[in-house]
């Protein structure tokens, strides 16, 4: 197939690569514009699928937006049969909608209608769901609301957002290939309308700890937000990236460190930090950091 590629992050890039050893003619690789980034924060640097496509002699393009006449014309232009989408960033006009003789397929990392939106990943480690997966669907004008083609599920167990991600990333590859390959098979199936919930973007304010809920959600978020953007709580000034933790046993004034060893109390409960980082620090240990800058029992962590 004439396959246009749409995505942005790590997340897609096994997709991409998949559809091209899979035999498919990967016309042109959509992404996002290189941001600002490197040590100084100031060179621009491309995205993932960016440098994986150019890797690979793919045509890169990175509009600002998909509203205009001369972007929806170059895209017709490709003669596409379809487009396959991962995390790509930004709003397709239904002219582009349109444009594939088979329409837009979207690789969505949650079991539809749960989780349509932007952090499906992150929300779903955030509820305490014990199972997520990925679904195949026909890209229509709202929110993740097209019909289904394939889905595939895993369970969440004590993942992090990033190897939950990760694991996605390759099921949805392996799951677009196979749905592709008997796509006549697949017929559309419309997501129904119970269980119908929306995963907004994260905001980095929800990453600083709220130790007055209970061990087990503090837990979660901080699987929910590691690597990125990481759960984090206070001291003296200092932000601390909390990068593991175990529930443990305790109780307390919620944010007051049980013990030498980094045992904070919960809402209900309490959690043992286990790895840790400092603001413009390495991540290491807790018992590494604990030994360099000791946090003694009764500190008040905000």
């Amino acid at each position: 197939m004439r396959i246009i590629f749409m995505g942005t992050p790590d997340f897609a890039v096994p997709a991409l690569v998949a559809l091209v050893e899979a035999g498919h003619e990967v016309v042109a690789a959509y992404t996002q514009p290189p941001r600002p980034g490197g040590r100084r924060g100031k060179e621009l640097t491309p995205s993932p699928v960016h440098k994986e496509a150019e890797a690979r002699g793919i045509e890169v393009r990175h509009p600002v937006s998909l509203k205009g006449a001369d972007e929806q014309t170059a895209f017709a232009a490709l003669e596409a049969d379809v487009a396959v989408v991962a995390a790509y960033g930004l709003i397709l006009p239904q002219a582009i909608l349109d444009a594939p003789r088979l329409g837009c397929l979207n690789i969505h990392a949650s079991i539809l209608p749960r989780w349509r939106g932007a952090a499906p990943i992150q929300r779903a480690i955030l509820a305490g769901d014990p199972t997520t997966g990925v679904t195949i669907m026909q890209m229509e004008a709202g929110l993740d609301t097209g019909p289904m083609l394939a889905t595939l599920r895993t369970t969440i167990d004590r993942k992090t957002a990033g190897e939950l991600t990760a694991e996605l990333a390759d099921k949805g590859a392996g799951l677009l290939i196979a749905t592709l390959r008997d796509l006549k098979v697949h017929r559309p199936v419309t997501q129904p309308e119970d269980g119908v919930t929306y995963a907004r973007k994260i905001d980095k304010a929800e990453a600083r700890i709220d130790f007055t809920q209970d061990a087990g959600q503090v837990e979660r978020q901080v699987r929910a937000f590691m690597p990125a953007p990481g759960a984090f709580f206070e001291l003296d000034g200092e932000r601390y990236k909390v990068l593991a933790a175990d529930p443990a046993e305790g109780s307390g004034a919620p944010g007051t460190a049980l013990d030498d060893g980094l045992t904070v109390a919960c809402g209900s409960g309490a959690i043992r930090v286990t790895r840790i980082q400092r603001a413009g620090k390495p991540a290491m240990d807790t018992a590494d950091l604990l030994r360099g800058r000791p946090i003694a029992a009764r500190t008040k962590l905000g």
